[in-house]
């Protein structure tokens, strides 16, 4: 069933902010995300890293703490307006029954973090320290030029309810797909910043994180990281493409980083701004909607993602079988 989408949220989510991951190696990390992705190294401590893109003016958009257990993803973020909204959040998320917490996070101004009902852990943030964009530095730009953090995927059990919350939170529904000849959602792309996602759920074991992207400049960025990933290294880390997504309608490039977190580049999106654009629905039957051209995606990319601290994964409420690289090879 589709979303209802309210229009006059209790407080104001205005993007996809940043992501906070943990790793066994920091060498090792900072070395992938600086060298094979192209990322800016904001600030660096015994245990933690702090990334940006290269027009980013806020201090960070991803973050990696050290780690002597299994890698996760420790928080997804998302920037409120101002430092009132953490107010009217609390109140809203308490009013659900969602335990929050206010703690203090280096760079960041008020911060709330709280568990959304499908179990990712969210955080808020009212600001961030400013830092220079290095968006005209054009001597210092690397592998794919990494711009900015646009949106995060998340695999979860239950994609109605999820879609649900966060239209209620302002997001709108930009593109989605569903059961052939019904509105049974299996896959949500939702937007507050003009574009076709901030947030993305898709149907599957969860809570975890799929992958978290960052926009390049242009198609020819994705084959220099492409080229660069295999120069250094890393070309078996390349997880899928390039190629172009129906869903959105970018160019892709997804890799694996050496805790075996996803992140992706992408040549951006069309803009979805107009109140009276409906979204674009795609059916599951339609291969298109992943990908317009080439091989569909492997076993790895379908089914394997970052779990969250502490947070049980649940098997989807929905039941499928995608079409794999696996699956296409053995009948071609």
């Amino acid at each position: 069933m589709l979303p209802v989408w309210n229009r006059n949220p209790a407080f104001t989510i205005t993007r996809a902010s940043h992501v906070v991951l943990t790793a066994r190696d920091l060498d090792a990390s900072a070395h992938f995300y600086t060298d094979v992705i192209g990322l800016v190294l904001t600030e660096r401590d015994e245990n933690t890293l702090y990334f940006r893109g290269l027009e980013e003016a806020a201090h960070h958009s991803l973050v990696i703490k050290r780690t002597t257990g299994d890698a996760q993803a420790e928080r997804i973020g998302l920037r409120v307006q101002d430092a009132s909204d953490i107010d009217k959040a609390a109140k809203y998320l308490n009013s659900r029954g969602i335990v929050t917490t206010e703690p203090d996070v280096p760079f960041q101004g008020r911060t709330l973090h709280f568990t959304d009902p499908v179990g990712n852990l969210m955080e808020l943030c009212s600001s961030m320290d400013v830092v220079d964009r290095r968006m005209q530095e054009f001597h210092t730009f690397r592998s794919g030029q990494p711009q900015r953090i646009d949106h995060y995927q998340l695999v979860t059990h239950d994609v109605q309810t999820a879609t649900d919350f966060y239209s209620d939170l302002g997001f709108r529904l930009a593109e989605y797909t569903a059961a052939d000849g019904t509105e049974e959602l299996w896959g949500s792309w939702l937007e507050v910043k003009g574009n076709t996602h901030d947030i993305v759920f898709t149907n599957g074991t969860g809570p975890r994180l799929h992958h978290f992207a960052y926009t390049v400049p242009d198609a020819s960025c994705l084959i220099h990281a492409a080229d660069v990933a295999g120069s250094l290294g890393f070309g078996d880390e390349i997880d899928r493409g390039p190629g172009r997504h129906g869903l959105s309608n970018a160019l892709f490039l997804y890799l694996r980083d050496p805790d075996g977190h996803r992140v992706e580049l992408f040549n951006t999106h069309y803009q979805f701004i107009d109140l009276e654009t409906d979204p674009i629905r795609w059916d599951t039957s339609d291969p298109r909607r992943a990908q317009q051209w080439g091989l569909p995606a492997s076993e790895r990319w379908w089914f394997e993602a970052s779990e969250f601290p502490g947070q049980p994964v649940q098997k989807p409420r929905l039941e499928a079988s995608p079409i794999t690289l696996e699956s296409y090879l053995s009948v071609h």
